[in-house]
């Protein structure tokens, strides 16, 4: 079981920063992929960036450039730092842990951290 905590929402103006962190806990989590996804008013929910447990990265194509994730094991953290904001990334922002194990997928989110945008 892995239980996961978002911080670091907020309100800030356009071309701002903030970063967000998912605080997990629960054993191995260095074997999960985590990702961060958002979900705006009326939207689907979307990927943003995600880690896997080897390290590689990836990102939806309206972050790249001015998303960065990155994971501590030691500390059970990701980190979404989020810089040159735009109104358009106002949303939800959950994180996510994903491990396939024998017999099925482990899935588990965050309840979830508001991004406020403003103009």
């Amino acid at each position: 079981q892995v239980q996961l905590v978002e911080s670091g929402g907020g309100l800030v103006q356009a071309g701002g920063s903030l970063r967000l962190s998912c605080a997990a806990s629960g054993r191995s989590f260095s074997r999960y992929s985590v990702s961060w996804f958002r979900q705006a008013p009326g939207k689907e929910r979307e990927l943003v960036a995600g880690a896997s447990a080897s390290g590689n990265t990836y990102y939806g194509d309206s972050v790249k450039g001015r998303f960065t994730i990155s994971r501590d094991n030691a500390k059970n953290t990701v980190y979404l730092q989020m810089n040159s904001l735009k109104p358009e990334d106002t949303a939800v922002y959950y994180c996510n842990a994903r491990r396939v194990v024998l017999g099925g997928t482990l899935d588990y989110w965050g309840q979830g951290t508001q991004v406020t945008v403003s103009s």
